[in-house]
């Protein structure tokens, strides 16, 4: 693809910590635009979805924080998403924190039939209402996308599931609640923890993960939170756990993903500046992007 749109999606209002909304900015100082305009022949900045600065409202039924305003501001990106995939380009949205992918999806889900999603995450993001500790939506979006949780975002772009089970793969996790645990084995996702990373080789993760999406997909959605890197290598994100996957081995996996053609939109999200060491992390986000889209050592 030639063409490349880039979203803004400041939004902090999935989880309680401030600072993830400066997530998108703090990746355009690290010179997101500058290291993309080297390998699209056309780039356009759609700018900032915007958002504002809401107080915290928890649902009094559900103890979801902010359900109505994340499934407003995730209806507005999924609108345009979607459009960005209808006019050929490809899109890359920037967060805010992990509940834009239930936008982002939603979109998707408009322009594609068999969705494939590879989720790079220290975390399953697979809790529900009924499952979550917190009651925060930055947990559930890939749950979401499966059609379980409040009908205000499952129904987001008016369809739903988003995704099927058997499209997904989760890789990097290392942090999973024990109805996400359940819900693996229900549902048969394939994941690829850090013990399998550890034992296979990422070589070999990202092998089979392009194996069993390449032939049954129409597209693949690359989720990228930074938290999946460790937090050595990313120290700027809300929910950091030691152990993870190292700089040079997500490299690596973008790399492969690049060499196969098989994402057609990413997203790259949970930054926040205010953790941050000199924006050590939206600078290393940019670099992962240029492996993405097909940036060579040599």
């Amino acid at each position: 693809m030639e063409k490349l749109s880039i979203i803004g999606m400041p939004m902090d209002l999935g989880q309680t910590r401030r600072g993830v909304d400066m997530g998108p900015s703090a990746i355009r100082y690290a010179g997101v635009n500058e290291k993309l305009n080297r390998l699209f022949k056309e780039i356009k900045d759609l700018g900032d979805i915007p958002i504002g600065r809401p107080e915290v409202k928890i649902d009094p039924n559900t103890n979801l924080k902010n359900l109505h305003l994340v499934a407003e501001k995730n209806e507005i990106l999924a609108q345009k998403v979607a459009q960005v995939v209808d006019e050929g380009s490809f899109p890359l949205i920037l967060g805010g924190d992990h509940s834009i992918a239930i936008g982002t999806l939603a979109g998707l889900a408009k322009q594609y039939k068999n969705l494939g999603v590879i989720w790079f995450d220290a975390h399953g993001d697979l809790n529900t209402v009924e499952t979550s500790p917190s009651g925060n939506i930055h947990g559930m979006p890939l749950a979401v996308s499966l059609g379980l949780g409040h009908n205000l975002l499952t129904n987001i772009g008016g369809v739903t599931p988003k995704v099927k089970p058997e499209n997904i793969v989760i890789i990097g996790a290392r942090s999973l609640d024990e109805g996400e645990k359940s819900l693996i084995k229900a549902k048969e996702i394939k994941v690829f923890t850090m013990h399998e990373i550890d034992r296979l080789g990422m070589t070999k993760v990202m092998e089979e993960t392009i194996s069993y999406l390449k032939d049954k997909t129409d597209g693949v959605h690359l989720s990228f939170d930074l938290d999946g890197l460790d937090p050595s290598d990313a120290p700027g994100v809300g929910t950091p756990v030691i152990g993870g996957v190292s700089y040079r081995e997500s490299h690596l996996a973008m790399e492969m993903l690049a060499e196969a053609h098989l994402i057609t939109s990413a997203e790259f999200v949970e930054i926040n500046p205010i953790l941050d060491d000199k924006n050590k992390t939206a600078i290393t986000a940019v670099a992962l992007m240029g492996s993405l889209f097909g940036e060579k050592l040599l």
